[in-house]
């Protein structure tokens, strides 16, 4: 095969920069799954043809002597995915919030001609009502520490130039010229730990690696991102996809691999798309291939759909799929540094984890020390859902509170009608469905590896979801039950077996017909699950049950001895009851009932015959009175 000339980094570097300088203004639409999902895409076109319209000159490209104009382009995840789509507009780095096809008129006229800015589409702080024109000025952005997030929502993904011109390859470049034994010893020296959830030295991994004696090496990005509620990973690849490649060819250069895999979840298409698209810029440019950057040895690169289980983020299981085999995990040792992908010594590390690689290398290790705590340097991206005023993606340095993420980036915790209420935080489940619920009283734990292990949880991938008071915490760990339950590859017994019988045993909790020994029962399946399973996930399925009986043994016990749900989310624990007073005897609810049991007279209250009640809710959503409702939870 013939080597492709390599690309002159600093020559499209200072051509971009040359080209980017003679327009007058950049255009930045969010291009995430989130607000693509929300229009952004009809947003694009809208603002594209409204400047046409107008006479208003706007590029989608970039040309070497077309001087004036405006350069309109699409990012990656901004973060702010609650309010998005997201439209920022530079030099004056104005933000527009919630922006709607029909908005872009206005946005060519107003602000693209003139410099107006249109105040009804800026952020509103719901604190104070304070109007935010930029980033600085809003607290989800200001109070983070946007590092391997940083360029994810500012250049396009799709463009390598505008990588490069953001000192996108330099580290290869760098790298390349460097023993791969250095290599190794920089990252070793930087503290990086893995960010799937492990923790494990990402250095020492590849160390081991490298010394193998073997001429066939792999390197595999994790990107099986399948924890409910996080969208970390896949928004770095979306976003930003050439700094896991940069990355990847980095880890292949110190390892001495000559091959490598990225495998994506199939139900990230996004991702799956510009992943690839990079890989063949990449090859296109010279930077991977035969000969990296015309300086190192070959690496080719392949973009994998997985399979779509749950298990197959776990590293054994992947490689499985990767060989086209069922995924299921293998006992370690050996261990993938061993003994890997088709029996030959591989590394693999998740995507934000290769992501932060070039950027190491970049700064230098002691600089990136400074970031984080002793044990865990750098930062952490974390998905923030539930119950706050801000949802979306985030980076704060390893050692920031939960309670600095909650109340200050996420904007506290909200309740009914969205009102924000300090007092309303009841939980967060940190770590995924393996992770933990952790409580008030760990709102100023600093969230690093050690400290999270010591309160029973983990940092996992990164996902946070926040609870307020009106949160059934057996029901949402009976939810993280049936998820890490569907999700076993019943390889093993006391996984495939032990999960359900837990499962059965929470339903039975939700629905009022567990036993009194409920509690001892599940904590002893819990225990037998850990000790029995082969694999991590299997071994911390259990996790989200003994956290929260071990910080609400109080909601168990009402649930198991009184047959009450105090947060009144379990409906098997409840009554459907018709209030006489707000009853029009319509008739409507005897109607729909698709058990018999609701009786009456026209324009008289009706009843409901409790024995005969399955509780399913249909004469609620139906009643125009609000009349019937569940009560008796609390």
């Amino acid at each position: 095969m013939q080597t492709i000339e390599a690309v002159n980094l600093k020559i499209v570097k200072e051509d971009y920069e040359m080209r980017a300088k003679l327009k007058e203004r950049r255009i930045i639409i969010c291009a995430g799954t989130a607000c693509v999902a929300n229009g952004a895409l009809k947003l694009f076109d809208a603002v594209k043809a409204v400047a046409e319209k107008e006479g208003i000159k706007i590029e989608i490209e970039l040309k070497h002597d077309d001087k004036g104009g405006n350069h309109l382009t699409k990012s990656g995840c901004q973060g702010f995915c609650q309010m998005g789509p997201l439209v920022t507009i530079m030099p004056e780095d104005i933000l527009y919030t919630k922006v709607k096809p029909e908005d872009a008129e206005e946005i060519v006229k107003s602000t693209i001609e003139k410099g107006i800015v249109i105040e009804r589409l800026l952020y509103k702080n719901p604190a104070d009502g304070k109007v935010c024109v930029n980033k600085a000025e809003i607290d989800f952005y200001r109070k983070q520490h946007r590092y391997v997030l940083k360029q994810c929502g500012v250049i396009d993904p799709e463009d390598i130039t505008e990588y490069i011109a953001s000192g996108g390859y330099a580290s290869l470049e760098k790298a390349l010229k460097d023993d791969p034994a250095k290599v190794c010893a920089d990252v070793l020296e930087s503290g990086l730990r893995g960010r799937g959830g492990a923790g494990f030295p990402t250095g020492k991994k590849w160390d081991l690696t490298r010394i193998q004696k073997n001429e066939k090496k792999y390197i595999i990005c994790n990107g099986d991102e399948g924890d409910p509620g996080a969208f970390m990973d896949r928004s770095v690849m979306e976003g930003n996809p050439h700094s896991v490649i940069e990355g990847m060819a980095i880890a292949a250069h110190a390892i001495g691999a000559d091959e490598g895999f990225v495998y994506v979840r199939a139900e990230y298409p996004l991702a799956v798309r510009r992943m690839k698209k990079a890989v063949a810029d990449a090859v296109k440019a010279g930077i991977i291939g035969e000969r990296m950057l015309g300086i190192g040895g070959k690496f080719n690169l392949s973009v994998m759909e997985g399979a779509g289980a749950f298990v197959c983020g776990e590293e054994t299981a992947l490689m499985a799929s990767v060989e086209g085999k069922r995924g299921m995990p293998k006992p370690k040792p050996p261990f993938p540094a061993q003994k890997g992908l088709w029996d030959k010594p591989t590394v693999i590390n998740n995507v934000e984890t290769l992501a932060t690689v070039p950027l190491i290398l970049r700064d230098g290790p002691q600089e990136y020390k400074k970031m984080g705590t002793k044990t865990s340097p750098g930062t952490k991206t974390f998905a923030v859902t539930g119950q706050v005023a801000n949802t979306g993606l985030i980076e704060v340095p390893f050692g920031t509170t939960l309670r600095e993420i909650i109340f200050g980036i996420a904007g506290g915790v909200t309740g009914e009608g969205g009102k924000v209420d300090e007092a309303n935080f009841k939980a967060v489940q940190i770590g995924g469905p393996s992770g933990a619920c952790l409580t008030a009283k760990h709102l100023d734990l600093q969230l690093d590896f050690e400290n999270l292990k010591n309160a029973g949880a983990m940092v996992g991938s990164g996902g946070l979801v926040v609870m307020n008071q009106s949160t059934c915490m057996v029901k949402i760990a009976g939810y993280f039950m049936q998820f890490t339950q569907n999700e076993s590859c019943g390889k093993c017994v006391l996984c495939r077996e032990g999960t359900k019988q837990m499962l059965w045993i929470m339903n039975d909790i939700c629905e009022g017909k567990a036993q009194e020994n409920a509690i001892p029962v599940l904590k002893e399946l819990a225990a037998a699950i850990n000790k029995g399973s082969l694999c991590m996930l299997g071994k911390t399925a259990p996790n989200p049950v003994l956290s929260t009986m071990r910080f609400f043994p109080e909601e168990y016990e009402a649930h198991v001895k009184d047959k009450k749900c105090p947060a009144g989310e379990c409906k098997g624990l409840m009554d459907v009851v018709i209030t006489p007073a707000l009853c029009k005897g319509c008739g409507l609810c005897a109607k729909v009932c698709p058990a018999g049991a609701i009786t009456g007279k026209v324009k008289e209250p009706y009843v409901i015959n409790k024995s005969k009640c399955v509780k399913c809710g249909v004469c609620i959503d139906t009643c125009r009175f609000k009349a019937i409702n569940f009560k008796g939870g609390n």
